[in-house]
């Protein structure tokens, strides 16, 4: 379960003195908190899930990957190497991306099992990989290749 491999990970980086690991797991940790606190407050018994923990982390690195935008910009290059060591870290709780290889394949699978056969079917086809792939696939390579398949 995802939230015992970050509780792990928290007590490695602290027996470590890796302060800046431990920040990071311990800020993950208290939004994971608060969601299984809103989850529950809202008739769930279980908290939150691993799937749910996933977009959390997803929009971390979003949050980390604008921030680090704007500290370029302002020449603030020691807090974008920060942010950008936060992203490494958090990206390595997520299931990897799949490679180009990999997301053909799926786009083949999807037009498969759609059944598409023009281009009009293309918003088939990317809820069908959508619902399989959520946050692993890169859906604008997959639009890319549908549209090269079925042009």
């Amino acid at each position: 379960m995802l939230r015992e491999r970050l509780q792990a990970a928290l007590k490695s980086a602290t027996e470590r003195t890796d302060e800046q690991a431990a920040a990071t797991l311990r800020l993950v940790l208290a939004a994971v908190r608060e969601r299984d606190h809103c989850a529950r407050a809202a008739g769930a018994s279980q908290g939150v899930s691993d799937a749910e923990i996933e977009e959390l982390l997803r929009e971390m690195v979003a949050q980390r990957t604008e921030q680090i935008s704007r500290c370029e910009s302002q020449a603030r290059l020691d807090e974008a190497e920060q942010e950008s060591a936060e992203i490494r870290l958090l990206q390595s709780f997520l299931p990897p991306k799949l490679g180009e290889s990999e997301t053909r394949a799926a786009v083949e699978e999807a037009i498969r099992a759609v059944g598409a056969v023009k281009l009009k079917d293309t918003g088939k086809v990317i809820a069908w990989l959508k619902q399989r792939h959520n946050g692993r696939m890169d859906f604008a390579l997959a639009r890319r290749l549908l549209c090269e398949r079925l042009h």
